[in-house]
């Protein structure tokens, strides 16, 4: 499985704070927003990841996170030109897909608490376990005219349908911005028709699945956070939900150099050595006392 974090957009309802940064590096709390969603990809045990920015923002991410090692994990960079729609991350991806499937988690999502859900999802399609080829998940919301919506057998998690911002959802599930298919979605987005808006739009790509009766959906239990960051108020809400959590429980949240180490990904030795070569302050504080 590999993994790929769209980090574009023109963070329109972020301005003025993104008018000279990537709305992905903007902090919430005590980390930059992209932590999060890699975070999310290496809880899940996938160590391969390409990231997809703006030509402006592409090289400060790269600036920031490097090729990967730090984390024990390989991170490469594609620079989607315009705003293209979500599918296209699927196009640009292509070689880095290859026959593999693929996690789509975009760069301004974040999600807190028991990611069993996600982890179950990413073993199932790797294990081809049953029928479905994609997945989507749910994610209950009080009123889900503002979001995407998806119906489904909730015995089979089967999707029986997906609609848009309906004036009267099916369900009170909404659609957050996490995905999984199968390396065909590579060539059906690729013979996508763009929408009147001009772009792929993801919506169209899990449509086909649906229509094939190869989409499932998995359930985004109690306890789980989610946010999009995208907006001044859940940036401010996600920051007050890192901290509060942080400063209860003395245990950082997607703290990606802490994440590898329990993962595996880096061994004592090189954990340490990456350690020692951070700024001093709370951070490398923080990880040395995880070495212990």
């Amino acid at each position: 499985m590999k993994g790929i974090i769209l980090a574009g957009g023109a963070g329109t309802r972020l301005y003025p704070m993104t008018q000279i940064i990537s709305k992905q590096l903007l902090p919430i709390y005590d980390k930059p927003m992209i932590y999060y969603p890699l975070s999310l990809l290496m809880l899940a045990g996938i160590q391969e990841v390409l990231i997809i920015s703006t030509e402006r923002d592409t090289p400060h991410i790269m600036n920031l996170l490097g090729d990967g090692s730090d984390f024990g994990i390989n991170l490469t960079y594609k620079v989607q030109s315009h705003p293209n729609g979500l599918a296209e991350a699927f196009v640009l991806g292509e070689h880095f897909i290859g026959n593999d499937d693929v996690t789509l988690v975009l760069g301004d999502n974040l999600f807190y608490g028991d990611i069993t859900f996600f982890k179950e999802a990413v073993a199932s399609q790797i294990a081809k376990k049953d029928q479905f080829k994609a997945r989507i998940f749910g994610y209950y919301v009080e009123d889900a005219r503002r979001y995407g919506v998806v119906e489904f057998d909730k015995s089979t998690g089967k999707v029986l349908s997906i609609e848009e911002k309906p004036l009267e959802p099916k369900s009170n599930f909404a659609i957050p911005g996490l995905y999984v298919f199968d390396s065909r979605c590579v060539q059906r987005a690729k013979t996508q028709r763009p929408s009147k808006r001009g772009e792929l739009e993801i919506t169209d790509l899990i449509q086909t699945y649906l229509d094939d009766n190869e989409l499932g959906v998995g359930v985004i239990g109690r306890g789980v956070s989610w946010l999009d960051t995208g907006t001044p108020d859940s940036l401010l809400e996600a920051a007050q939900l890192i901290a509060t959590t942080q400063k209860r429980q003395g245990l950082m949240i997607g703290c990606l150099h802490e994440i590898g180490y329990r993962k595996g990904f880096l061994d004592p030795v090189a954990f340490s050595k990456v350690v020692a070569g951070l700024p001093s302050g709370p951070y490398r504080t923080y990880l040395e006392k995880t070495k212990d």
